[in-house]
């Protein structure tokens, strides 16, 4: 089969490798959509310590369960049928650790990732480890929900992982700072949790051309507009009900310190870049305001399987997130596409030799 295979930084390639076999325990998928996240383009161009090269890359996937091997009858918390499309909760759990017993299997100190532990998404056929169906993080879709629809569900449900910890209700006011793919799905997250008022901010000019689909309330260019004046103008002088910093720069995870409300929430979505990642923030912020400063990582099988209903939902987005579909040989160009800030979600659909 053909597959995007990682070999080091700067080396990832498009080849013909043996088709997975289904082992006990395990489920052979027949990829028919994977989405390509902002993780694998740093993977691929500065490398991840957490890769164990030489490995198939993509984590955001979607497939038709073509073989189940012995067990999985056994060991699944549900029933699975070949035929039946999933997704799944990517970063694998132990099933054993302090965070996995407390149900916060994103925060398993024995993670072992789709794309980096396991081959991953980004081929004609993905084996679905034993670990991940028995600890539930094989999840299925409705088969009438469309495949690059579906490949959504992984990124979707780290936007409900982010959303739920900073408690957005009905009638909240939400500040996205950073306009990719990633704080759109933030938004529209808040919007279906109840968020009243939605506000971004974004130094790109093409990225906020892009929000405008979406009919946000404010779309703001700090370069060119006070996003603190702008924002304290749109609540009464109080400060948005929650910051959520989606770019992975330190100057707005800073200033959002600034931007919300007393008791309100900062959530630090994006990461910063190791070695990069020192804060200079005010305390007396914190202290006198109460705030609630978060960060978000990843997402359990429940994010997702609530991610999954957020996407049957007529209202969800999702032909305007996924703007490119290209086959796996596109690999490179939707790095570049993603650089550019040209794209929002791209996805490579395995077997097409030329999509747009």
């Amino acid at each position: 089969m053909k597959a995007v295979v990682f070999y080091a930084p700067g080396d990832i390639r498009v080849e013909e490798v043996e088709r997975p076999v289904c082992r006990a325990g395990e489920a052979l998928v027949k990829v028919d959509a994977c989405a390509v996240c902002g993780s694998d383009m740093k993977a691929a161009r500065t490398g991840n310590v957490r890769i164990k090269p030489p490995r198939i890359m993509g984590h955001e996937f979607t497939g038709l369960i073509v073989q189940k091997g012995d067990r999985v009858d056994d060991i699944a918390p549900e029933n699975y049928a070949v035929g039946d499309r999933i997704v799944m909760a990517t970063s694998v759990s132990c099933g054993e650790c302090l965070y996995c017993r407390r149900g916060q299997r994103n925060l398993c100190v024995n993670l072992a990732p789709m794309g980096y532990s396991f081959d991953g998404g980004m081929a004609e056929y993905v084996a679905i480890p034993e670990q991940a169906i028995l600890n539930g993080h094989l999840l299925k879709t409705p088969n009438s929900l469309p495949a690059e629809t579906a490949a959504l569900a992984e990124p979707v449900s780290c936007a409900i992982n982010s959303i739920e910890q900073c408690n957005v209700k009905q009638g909240d006011t939400v500040v996205i700072i950073g306009a990719g793919p990633m704080g759109i799905l933030n938004a529209c997250i808040a919007r279906a949790y109840g968020a009243s008022k939605i506000i971004f901010a974004e130094l790109n000019p093409q990225r906020l051309k892009q929000c405008e689909q979406f009919r946000f309330d404010r779309l703001i260019n700090p370069s060119e507009e006070d996003l603190k004046q702008v924002i304290m103008d749109e609540t009464d002088g109080y400060g948005a009900d929650t910051v959520i910093v989606a770019a992975p720069a330190a100057a707005p995870q800073e200033q959002a310190l600034e931007l919300v409300r007393k008791q309100g929430n900062v959530m630090l979505f994006a990461s910063l870049p190791a070695g990069k990642s020192m804060l200079n923030i005010d305390s007396r912020l914190i202290h006198y305001k109460e705030l609630r400063v978060l960060g978000s990582s990843d997402s359990t099988p429940e994010h997702v399987r609530k991610a999954v209903e957020i996407l049957s939902s007529k209202s969800f987005p999702a032909e305007a997130i996924v703007t490119h579909r290209l086959p796996l040989d596109g690999i490179e160009q939707a790095f570049e596409l993603m650089r550019s800030g040209e794209s929002l979600r791209v996805t490579l659909i395995p077997g097409k030799a030329k999509l747009g």
